[in-house]
């Protein structure tokens, strides 16, 4: 399985977190499936980060991409059939980082690591 993590889903298995699902933890866990971090991810996180509203398990510098893919995780670039899908995508979430992830989960069939409740909406699979 392919997944990518919502920031949220990052941060708590690198820091060990119980608010993590088991079924995330596993999922996540499984050598067998690859784990993509949206470079959306990354830049949302550096701006919470900047603005003291988001602490980081490590220096940002460290954690993106080098720390990431020394943990076998792959950044997913923005591209632009991304910020296509973007723009049909219906307006079930403001977020516009979270709407990046799920028309990237679209157009690359990725399955979504989050507990964003309103995900399922967009009939993207996800798993918590």
């Amino acid at each position: 399985m392919n997944l990518l993590l919502d920031s949220h889903a990052l941060i708590w298995f690198l820091e060990g977190d119980k608010r993590l699902s088991s079924a995330a933890s596993a999922a996540i866990s499984d050598p067998a499936n690859r784990r993509y971090v949206s470079d959306g991810t990354a830049w949302e996180m550096g701006i919470k980060h900047a603005l003291g509203k988001l602490d980081l398990p490590m220096p940002f510098e460290d954690l993106f991409p080098g720390r990431l893919e020394a943990l076998g995780f792959e950044m997913l670039p923005i591209t632009h059939p991304h910020l296509y899908q973007v723009l049909r995508l219906p307006r079930h979430h403001g977020d516009p980082f979270d709407r990046l992830l799920i028309a990237q989960a679209e157009v690359e069939s990725l399955t979504i690591v989050s507990c964003d409740p309103h995900f399922p909406a967009y009939g993207v699979p996800v798993i918590w």
